[in-house]
C-alpha cells in the first residue's frame, strides 16, 4: 500500500515532470476509477498543470484554471511514465494522461479488485475522504496536542489509531509497524492504556519514522520506490529474520485483514501475538 513517504516522493516527481505542461489526451482503460461520473477526466484535456500536492496518500494534481485531477491510490494503485521498461509482471494500466511535451503518465492498479480512484474536483476537500482526514504527522504545524487528539481514551488498538486516516494522515500497515517497533511499543495495547511516557515515545517514533522517511525517499524515481522502501523496513515483510534490536525474532500477527510484524522481545515483553490462520 502506497503511504506517505512514497507518495510524498511520487508527487515531487509528477510536480517537477509536469508543471507547465498541458493535457492533450486522457484514456480511461478501466471505467471504474473514475469517481465523478458527471465529471470525466477527459473533460481536464487542454489544461496547464499548476502544481501537484500530496494529501495523505492521495495524489492532488492542480491545474492553472483551477480545477484539480484528486487520486486516490488505494491499496495497489501507483504511477509510471509511458515508454519506460516494465516487468513482464507488471501491473495493469487503468488510466493515462498525455501531455503536450514529454512522456504521458500512467495510472496502474495490481490489486485483484480496482482500488485506484480518480476524481475532477474543484476543491479536493470535495472528495470525501481528503476532507476526512486528520493532520498529517510529516507537516511542520503537526503538534503533540494533535497527536494526544487521536489517542486520548480511544479503546482501539495502537496499530489501529496509527492507520486510521481520519485520525493520522497517511500512515498505513508498513510504517505503523515501523512505527511501534521504533518506540517499543504493543501495537495490540488500547490507546487508553499508554502512559504519558508511552504517548512521548509513540509521538518521537511517529514524527520521526514519516519525516526520515520523507527525506529518505526524496528524489528516488518513482519505479524505484517500492524497493527502497522495502529495503528499509527493519520490521515490517520480516517475518522470521532476526530483530534489528535484540537477539529475538521478528514475527507475524492478524491484524485486522491483512497481517503485522514485530518483535515479541522488544514489543510485548515476550507475549506472543495471535498469529494469521496457517501461520
Amino acid at each position: 500500500m502506497p503511504e506517505s513517504p512514497e507518495v510524498q516522493a511520487l508527487v515531487e516527481e509528477l510536480g517537477e515532470r509536469t508543471v507547465g505542461r498541458v493535457v492533450r489526451e486522457v484514456d480511461v482503460l478501466e471505467f471504474r476509477v473514475v469517481k465523478t461520473r458527471r465529471r470525466p477526466p477527459a473533460e481536464l484535456v487542454g489544461a496547464r498543470v499548476a502544481g501537484v500536492a500530496r494529501h495523505g496518500k492521495h495524489v492532488d494534481v492542480g491545474f492553472d484554471d483551477g480545477r484539480h485531477l484528486v487520486v486516490s491510490l488505494g491499496r495497489h494503485g501507483w504511477a509510471r511514465w509511458a515508454g519506460a521498461d516494465a516487468a513482464a509482471d507488471a501491473p495493469p494500466v487503468l488510466l493515462t494522461i498525455g501531455f503536450d511535451d514529454g512522456p504521458a503518465l500512467e495510472f496502474t492498479d495490481a490489486g485483484g479488485w480496482v482500488s485506484l480512484g480518480v476524481s475532477v474536483v474543484d476543491d479536493p476537500a470535495e472528495v470525501s475522504a481528503i476532507a476526512k482526514l486528520g493532520p498529517d504527522p510529516a507537516a511542520p504545524s503537526y503538534s503533540r496536542a494533535d497527536f494526544d487528539r487521536a489517542f486520548a481514551g480511544r479503546r482501539k488498538q495502537t496499530k489501529a489509531v496509527l492507520q486510521e486516516q481520519e485520525s493520522i494522515a497517511g500512515i498505513g500497515n508498513a510504517y505503523s509497524d515501523e512505527i511501534l517497533f521504533r518506540a517499543r511499543r504493543s501495537p495490540v495495547a488500547h490507546a487508553a492504556s499508554l502512559d504519558p511516557a508511552e504517548l512521548d515515545a509513540l509521538f518521537a517514533a511517529t514524527v520521526g519514522e514519516i519525516t526520515e522517511a520523507i527525506a529518505a525517499r526524496r528524489g528516488i524515481p518513482i519505479a524505484e520506490l517500492k524497493a527502497a522502501k522495502v529495503a528499509t523496513m527493519r520490521v515490517h515483510g520480516r517475518t522470521g529474520e532476526p530483530c534489528p534490536g535484540c537477539d529475538g525474532t521478528i514475527r507475524d500477527f492478524a491484524f485486522a485483514s491483512t497481517v503485522g510484524q514485530y518483535c515479541p522481545n522488544c514489543q510485548t515483553g515476550g507475549e506472543l501475538l495471535p498469529a494469521p490462520a496457517g501461520g
